[in-house]
């Protein structure tokens, strides 16, 4: 099944399964779905769709027999001309969809509704010196087969061609899996005051993953 899963840039064509994958994949690997049964965009309108939206020229899928997304990575080159062009260009297009939550958050859904609202939290002074940064997710079935590393290569290979020597990540730090996998393909950690329930990890962008 994963033997002939080829990886492409993204299309536009690709966004139902991005934001599929994206809410599949969302909570700490696993299935969020049952987390935002109102409205299963949230996830992918914060993680997903803006990169797709904004720079896809840095966007990228694995794709089955069939050419359907199985996975992707997407990123920015510039996350501080990035949060500007969420708030500015993102923003306005899906904000009234998700009521402002008033108070500290009471389900999932308003924490995420929150971080939607605020993106000017993706700019951290520890992060500085790593200007990039990506998400990636692959459904678990496609997962320990070369595609993680192959996505990867491909957006540093991207950024690279742009000048971009450095990229961030910040990633759920129960997700255990992951980490193993960031481990795998050269990323460290860097330490971020008051993280919270992140883990940030950064890498060159030259060279890729072994």
């Amino acid at each position: 099944m994963t033997s002939r899963a080829v990886i492409r840039p993204y299309v536009p064509g690709d966004r139902a399964a991005l934001y599929d994958i994206c809410v599949r994949t969302g909570e700490v690997g696993g299935d969020a779905r049952h987390l935002y049964p109102d409205d299963p965009d949230l996830l992918p309108d914060i993680f997903a769709g803006p990169y797709a939206e904004l720079e896809p020229e840095l966007a990228f899928v694995a794709a089955d027999e069939a050419g359907r997304a199985v996975g992707y990575i997407v990123g920015t080159a510039d996350t501080a001309a990035f949060v500007k062009r969420f708030r500015e260009e993102w923003l306005p297009k899906v904000e009234d969809r998700y009521a402002v939550v008033v108070g500290e958050p009471r389900t999932p859904a308003e924490g995420m509704i929150g971080l939607l609202r605020d993106p000017e939290r993706m700019i951290v002074p520890e992060l500085a010196g790593y200007p990039a940064h990506l998400h990636i997710d692959l459904l678990p079935e496609y997962q320990r087969a070369g595609l993680g590393r192959g996505l990867m290569r491909v957006l540093l290979a991207a950024l690279a061609e742009k000048g971009v020597g450095s990229v961030h990540l910040g990633m759920a730090t129960a997700n255990t899996a992951a980490r193993v996998f960031y481990d795998r393909v050269g990323f460290h950690e860097i330490t971020v005051a008051h993280a919270g329930p992140l883990t940030y990890l950064g890498r060159e962008t030259e060279p890729g993953p072994a």
